[in-house]
């Protein structure tokens, strides 16, 4: 449709057919992935990290993103989020590359703890939402009491995992199209483990959004995924619905994993 002007809506003389033309616009625009990712390769210095993975990642859904350390989970997360520069091939967010303009549609949470020590919970939740628009307070309050985190403690003096709950909330209480997480679960013991899964699962909006968390901990992770993508030194190993998967190959997601890397 370029170059093509259309009315505004409730505007178009009868008979035109510019009513059937803005529909089938629509539903182009409906049909559009979210994320969509073509023959990506990154290099780091001679070592091919990703080796041409191409995905289209719908709305709405929880993927897992799977593989052994050294298999490009971080770096594919890592170029969705703009924070790396592919080598070649290309990403699209809702039909834009990354740039300033998708800060809005993504919010990433790194494996590494990013969060200033000397700041208390209160302080560090205002320092986020002063650079986000689509930050909800609200809810980000809310998440503090279910978790019983004190706003007025400092960050420094929280728990490994009581750090990694306050990243993940971070996280959450952005109205985003897509999150992407990386490892939230490392190194946390299995109360905090269960917390944050809990988490992901009340604060995922259903419909509106996608996650794409990235994990070892499949056992615990994998009831919460409904598509499972395993990368393997770069490239896409298998991929699909996690209910398909288990019922194809006839195991669990976690025994699917010891399958496809050894």
């Amino acid at each position: 449709f370029d170059g093509m002007r259309c009315a505004p809506a409730g505007c178009l003389p009868e008979g035109t057919g510019y009513s059937r033309i803005e529909k089938e616009m629509a539903r182009l625009i409906a049909e559009q992935p979210l994320l969509e990712i073509r023959d990506l390769k990154k290099n780091y210095y001679g070592t091919a990290a990703l080796k041409g993975v191409s995905l289209k990642i719908r709305k709405g859904m929880i993927l897992g993103l799977l593989g052994p350390n050294g298999s490009g989970k971080s770096t594919l997360l890592k170029a969705v989020a703009g924070l790396v520069r592919p080598s070649s091939g290309s990403i699209m967010i809702n039909g834009v590359k990354p740039s300033f303009q998708t800060k809005a549609d993504v919010a990433y949470l790194p494996e590494i703890d990013h969060l200033y020590a000397w700041m208390t919970v209160r302080e560090i939740m205002g320092f986020v939402a002063a650079f986000y628009p689509d930050w909800e307070m609200e809810r980000a309050m809310e998440s503090l009491r279910q978790l019983n985190l004190n706003p007025g403690q400092k960050v420094g003096s929280l728990s490994k995992g009581q750090r990694a709950q306050l990243k993940l909330l971070l996280a959450l209480a952005r109205r985003v199209p897509l999150i992407l997480l990386d490892e939230p679960l490392s190194g946390i013991d299995p109360p905090s483990r269960a917390n944050i899964i809990q988490m992901l699962i009340t604060g995922y909006r259903d419909g509106e959004q996608t996650i794409i968390c990235s994990t070892h901990q499949v056992g615990e992770m994998e009831g919460i995924f409904d598509e499972v993508l395993f990368l393997r030194d770069g490239e896409v190993a298998l991929w699909d619905s996690a209910e398909k998967l288990r019922q194809e190959h006839g195991c669990s997601i976690q025994d699917l994993w010891g399958r496809v890397y050894h």
